[in-house]
């Protein structure tokens, strides 16, 4: 992994957040709920990260930009570090990929709604808004979007 100012043994966390792009407190966090294991320490008590480290940071941080929750990514470093059949792992993305179709249709729903409503809006001087009446009686509801 290179040099660094404790030698050859690791990474300070400040090394492994600017190689991760990860923020130091959320390192510490990741430790804090065992999803990152808790490293060695030098006798004046800095963290040193190995390479098991770094490549566990990356893997959370690669599944976090994918959306995975936490407790996702904890079954799927489980699966990673027991080498697990490969299907235990696609069942674990499929259930996240159903998770982001519906998080996309809400969405569409949403964009539905909100144009409607502006659509209603004719932007102009006057005081009784059109989008606000309906935010009041309930008519701009997603749920009712087709």
């Amino acid at each position: 992994m290179g040099q660094n100012r404790f030698g050859d043994d690791g990474l300070t966390i400040g090394e492994l957040s600017r190689r991760t792009a990860v923020h130091i407190e959320t390192i510490r966090y990741y430790e804090r709920i065992g999803l990152l294991a808790r490293p060695p320490r030098t006798p004046a008590g800095h963290r040193l990260f190995g390479p098991e480290s770094y490549r566990t940071l990356a893997f959370i941080k690669r599944s976090r930009e994918l959306g995975f929750g936490l407790e996702d990514i904890r079954t799927l470093l489980s699966l990673r570090n027991t080498q697990a059949p490969c299907k235990n792992v696609r069942a674990v993305a499929a259930r996240h990929l159903e998770q982001v179709q519906t998080k996309i249709r809400d969405l569409a729903k949403l964009e539905r709604v909100l144009s409607k409503a502006i659509a209603a809006c004719p932007n102009d001087e006057h005081s009784d808004c059109p989008m606000l009446d309906s935010l009041d009686n309930g008519s701009c509801q997603t749920d009712t979007a087709a």
